[in-house]
């Protein structure tokens, strides 16, 4: 991505310090009041500091680890021949006028406020904006939502246009945090937020940028199960949004062969069932059927499922509600076993100690 640099400003001023070109917004309702220009599809956005709204958005879905599993019609549900829209980073740093703030990605862990660490919570309550995933901002506590000035959010496939808001809201000095669930640096923002300040002529030192650790999916379902990653283990996530599915395929055929328990993220859409399934058949040559396999459904949420399984039964359940886009599917290696309702997977210490 980069900088949009052709235009030059006209001279007049945003609310939050950017200067405006007023020759890029076409839409008199989108009227931005921080700053960044506008795209000419972006005619319903409300936006205060100038992220570039994509029409594809809808109401549905998740980037990373919420369903979007409802049927609708988005264009972020990866296998979806839709053409899609392109997002571009508009405002740059010469266009803000203030003393810039601070950016932080804050992880919230698996979504329940006792798996927040009390440093996210800290740094949500010290931020004056937060900005997020819809469904991860409901997640948020009471007393977070209320101390906070101003709340932004975007639906489904609107990674780009909310990473670049929340870095024009800190560029126009305000302390600014974006919100993922499990960690920013998992399948989530806080290296967008880095190639968006890249992208605008800023730097990470500029805003005081800082990711803000959360428990990632993997170890929070990894819990759930028992004891299934105490040795060497990976992940890869199923939606090819962003990862053409052939490289999909080729990394879980790499990893399979190998002694690693496999965590899979984002398993299963209506929009793309394929892809579970192949991933099923990859996993199947190089694993034997009776392999454990552990399903975490929606961790630490009120509608939290958990079952253990059998790697020949795995593709079956994919037409189940047990998997969505909220579930993390554990794949056992030849060595994990069950016991006790519990997934186990061996560190090695029988190899060298008796007990």
């Amino acid at each position: 991505m980069s900088s949009d640099t052709d235009s030059e400003p006209d001279g007049s001023t945003s609310k939050c310090g950017a200067n405006t070109d007023e020759g890029k917004a076409s839409s008199s309702s989108s009227g931005s009041k921080c700053g960044a220009s506008k795209s000419d599809d972006s005619s319903s956005s409300s936006s205060k500091c100038g992220a570039s709204s994509s029409s594809s958005s809808d109401s549905s879905g998740s980037d990373s680890s919420g369903s979007d599993s409802s049927g609708s019609g988005s264009n972020c549900g990866a296998s979806s021949k839709s053409e899609s829209v392109e997002e571009k980073v508009e405002a740059t740093v010469d266009d803000f006028d203030a003393e810039p703030g601070r950016l932080m990605a804050v992880g919230l862990g698996p979504g329940h406020p006792e798996g927040m660490t009390q440093r996210a919570r800290d740094a949500l309550l010290e931020a004056d904006h937060i900005v997020g995933y819809t469904t991860y901002i409901d997640l948020l506590p009471d007393e977070i939502v209320k101390g906070a000035e101003d709340i932004y959010d975007t639906p489904m496939c609107g990674e780009v246009s909310r990473t670049e808001e929340s870095v024009d809201r800190t560029l126009a000095g305000n302390d600014v945090a974006i919100v993922g669930s499990g960690d920013p640096n998992v399948y989530a923002l806080a290296g967008l937020a880095l190639e968006i300040l890249e992208s605008k002529g800023a730097t990470a030192s500029m805003v005081d940028f800082e990711v803000i650790p959360g428990v990632p999916a993997a170890q929070s379902c990894g819990a759930r199960l028992g004891a299934p990653l105490v040795n060497d283990t990976v992940s890869i996530s199923l939606s090819d949004h962003l990862v053409p599915m052939p490289e999909i395929e080729s990394r879980l055929h790499a990893v399979a062969k190998e002694s690693f328990t496999i965590t899979i993220y984002n398993p299963w859409s209506r929009k793309r069932r394929d892809n579970f399934e192949k991933c099923c058949e990859i996993l199947l040559t190089h694993r034997d059927p009776d392999t454990p396999v552990g399903i975490v459904h929606a961790a630490g949420r009120e509608d939290e499922q958990v079952m253990i399984t059998e790697l020949g039964e795995l593709e079956e359940l994919g037409e189940s509600e047990i998997i969505d886009m909220t579930t993390t599917i554990v794949v056992g290696n030849e060595e994990t076993y069950v016991w006790d309702d519990r997934m186990v997977t061996p560190r090695g210490y029988e190899t060298k100690y008796d007990y």
